[in-house]
């Protein structure tokens, strides 16, 4: 090779080198700093990879089965993801050392994994060599430092969350119903003074949305307990404010209302990260996944308890049904994506999620 040939492919592998760096280091940002929901194509097919094996694994097992291996999968992807991008960054300055001075693979990799694990046993006395040695064991600390900082703020999303799931489950039952949580809120002289329930939970929502975006993996995380789930509670939720607004006789209550918008929009800014299909603007007569006699059995059921319901059972029935329909799609999808435990009028509409 000519000498003018060398230096182009010197100069293009270097180029790649500082391509592959600036690439993971921009996706570790994404990742680890940046507070928005940005779906990361290097987290994508890390979590998607190591996802197909767990869904393989997990296709004929119980519920009961599922619920352990799954439980294993966020934590295992998150353990693999700095691994991933350290791998990365050895490989791109594998390709800088080389640029600046050609020699054996093995010892470029002894070069650059020394700088990049600081442990210093390996260098080459020359200037440009000892900047690219800085700048990599700079890049090894701070990629370590970013995920030290970063699963903390994950647990403590992670525990906010469950804290109201576990007290959602006090109210309705494990798994949780709408007649239960109906009757037993008529039971305790609540029915009517729901307004900071719904408050509660619309602040709920709003963080739900912020952090299982920005904190992708959260959406992954199972309950320390395997009957409970976050997205069985909020579709719970949201299902338990419809009815009490369609088919309970007691005052309006508007807080409800916001409290199942606020529902259905984070649900679909999750789903919208994920890439889950829905209906963004659905018709208020279009069907749902909730036939007209699981409805009136849940309100017979209630009617034997003399919880108070509205006479016309027809406009009920519409009214429960137009909102239901803002989030039947979105809360099944990802219902069936989490492999959510077993929940009347969600996860059991899934394949995916009924018990074995």
């Amino acid at each position: 090779m000519t000498s003018t040939g060398m230096i182009i492919g010197r100069t293009a592998v270097f180029f790649l080198g500082i391509f592959i760096i600036g690439g993971t280091l921009v996706a570790a940002i994404k990742t680890f700093i940046l507070p928005r929901g940005v779906n990361v194509w290097l987290t994508r097919v890390v979590f998607r990879a190591i996802g197909f094996f767990f869904r393989l694994r997990v296709k004929r097992a119980t519920y009961g089965e599922r619920d352990r291996i799954m439980a294993f999968f966020p934590p295992l992807a998150l353990f693999l993801m700095p691994m991933i991008l350290l791998v990365l960054i050895l490989l791109g300055y594998i390709l800088l050392f080389w640029a600046l001075d050609p020699r054996p693979l093995s010892e470029l990799l002894y070069l650059s994994g020394s700088s990049l694990l600081t442990l210093g046993y390996a260098s080459v006395n020359t200037t440009a060599s000892k900047l690219l040695e800085f700048s990599e064991a700079m890049i090894g600390l701070v990629l370590i430092a970013m995920l030290i900082a970063y699963l903390p703020t994950m647990y403590n999303a992670f525990s906010r969350r469950e804290t109201a799931v576990v007290l959602w489950e006090a109210r309705a039952g494990s798994p949780p119903t709408v007649a239960e949580m109906v009757a037993r809120s008529y039971r305790t002289g609540e029915l009517e003074r729901l307004r900071d329930l719904w408050l509660a939970w619309q602040t709920w929502f709003a963080e739900l949305e912020e952090s299982h975006t920005s904190l992708s993996p959260l959406v992954f995380f199972r309950s320390p307990q395997a009957q409970r789930s976050w997205i069985t509670a909020a579709g719970n939720v949201m299902d338990s404010a419809a009815f009490i607004l369609s088919a309970v006789d007691v005052r309006f209550e508007p807080q409800a209302a916001f409290c199942i918008r606020a529902g259905f929009l984070a649900l679909r800014q999750i789903a919208d990260f994920f890439g889950l299909p829905y209906d963004p603007d659905p018709a208020p007569d279009m069907p749902i996944s909730i036939s007209r006699h699981e409805f009136d059995e849940v309100c017979d059921k209630l009617a034997a308890q003399d919880v108070p319901l509205k006479a016309d059972r027809e406009q009920a029935w519409r009214d429960f049904a137009g909102w239901r329909v803002n989030y039947d799609d979105v809360l099944l999808a990802l219902a069936a994506l989490t492999i959510a435990p077993y929940a009347p009028w969600i996860s059991d509409r899934s394949a995916l999620t009924r018990q074995n």
